[in-house]
């Protein structure tokens, strides 16, 4: 589902500032070699990511879901001097890519790659964050918000993609017999109801939900 008309997005990303060299190679890369290329975030949504990066200077980030590397790549432009960005992939198959996009954008000594289970890896990594971004296997949602609330700053920020689901959410079948679907609402449901947290639920691309913590 498209959620503004086809030539208002045109307009918006004609009107949005361009990608570096790197970014753009990357998005055509995954376009033309890897499978389901709708997952990469794409130049508005990796332009946003970049700006709230921007605005917070976060000194740690935690991606929780890398796949080609380009939401990683977006958000450590933002990263304050030292600055390291965690990013977490279960895929093994994309290593190569990851690895050698992360070497041309030339923030080796900014960015870990990890291979593995982010349930598993996350309590391993012995930090506050300052910036979560979460784009990985829907049903640990909840899940991956449990794991790093507690390892969060008074008002550091979690990002979560795909909270719409391509308007599933509001799809009372999807939300009976779709697993992923019931879990991202579930989440949405849980994010609005916590006294820890502020939240707005942005309707870019196939949804934004923009966490607060208090």
């Amino acid at each position: 589902m498209e959620f503004i008309d086809e030539n208002l997005a045109a307009y918006a990303e004609n009107h949005t500032s361009p990608e570096s060299e790197v970014l753009q190679s990357l998005n055509r890369e995954t376009w033309a070699k890897v499978m389901m290329p709708r997952m990469l975030s794409g130049h508005i949504q990796g332009r946003l990511l970049s700006m709230f990066s921007k605005m917070i200077k976060p000194k740690e980030i935690l991606e929780i879901g890398t796949y080609t590397g380009y939401s990683a790549l977006c958000l450590a432009e933002g990263l304050a001097d030292g600055g390291v960005l965690n990013t977490i992939d279960i895929n093994e198959e994309l290593e190569d890519i990851v690895r050698e996009y992360i070497r041309r954008s030339g923030m080796e000594e900014n960015i870990r790659f990890h291979i593995g289970n982010a349930m598993e890896i996350i309590p391993t990594l012995n930090t506050r964050f300052d910036l979560v971004f979460i784009d990985a296997d829907k049903e640990n949602y909840s899940n991956y918000f449990d794991l790093v609330i507690d390892k969060m700053h008074t008002g550091a920020y979690i990002i979560a993609d795909n909270v719409l689901w391509s308007g599933k959410v509001l799809d009372e079948k999807e939300l009976a017999h779709d697993e992923e679907t019931k879990a991202l609402h579930a989440f949405n449901e849980k994010v609005q109801k916590d006294p820890r947290v502020e939240n707005i639920l942005l309707p870019v691309r196939d949804g934004l939900m923009v966490i607060r913590v208090r």
